[in-house]
């Protein structure tokens, strides 16, 4: 991967050259075509990925409803966070919308690197949670938009 790569990212920021310099070789470049489908809601989850050219589209099937699309993640933006969280199965399905270029992490790894790195590994949690929230903060208004136009029409 590009030396630049981690440092450009904003889930990145704060850390020293010496952190990156653990995490770079963890991270896999990897290339899809549009279409591609990363996970689907309910696969287990094994990878999180950080997009750094194309979009991903995250989907979320409700139980008893069409699927919709919460949001989309375009370039330094984060899928399959539920990998690291410690979830066994991804929420959403994640699909590519165009030709998209993505860096890979499995789970297992980052969580072998808690255990030889700990503080590198919980400063990676925390910058993570806090891009979290700033996403669900963002992917709440389309859930709330959904849940409106099915209760203005009698749709459950």
């Amino acid at each position: 991967m590009d030396s630049d790569d981690l440092d450009r990212n904003p889930l990145f920021r704060g850390f020293s050259p010496q952190e990156l310099d653990l995490l770079r070789p963890l991270f896999i470049p990897c290339e899809y075509h549009s279409g591609t489908v990363l996970f689907e809601q309910g696969d287990p989850a094994e990878f999180f990925y950080i997009v750094t050219a194309g979009e991903v589209a995250i989907q979320f099937k409700p139980e008893d409803d069409q699927a919709i699309i919460l949001t989309h993640i375009r370039p330094g933006g984060i899928v399959g966070w539920s990998a690291v969280i410690g979830r066994s199965r991804y929420t959403s399905a994640a699909f590519c919308t165009k030709f998209t270029r993505l860096l890979r992490v499995s789970g297992a790894d980052l969580q072998a690197l808690g255990t030889d790195h700990p503080e590198t590994c919980n400063r990676f949690i925390d910058r993570l949670a806090e891009v979290v929230a700033q996403r669900k903060l963002k992917t709440n208004f389309p859930v709330v938009e959904f849940l409106e136009n099915g209760l203005r029409n009698g749709t459950h």
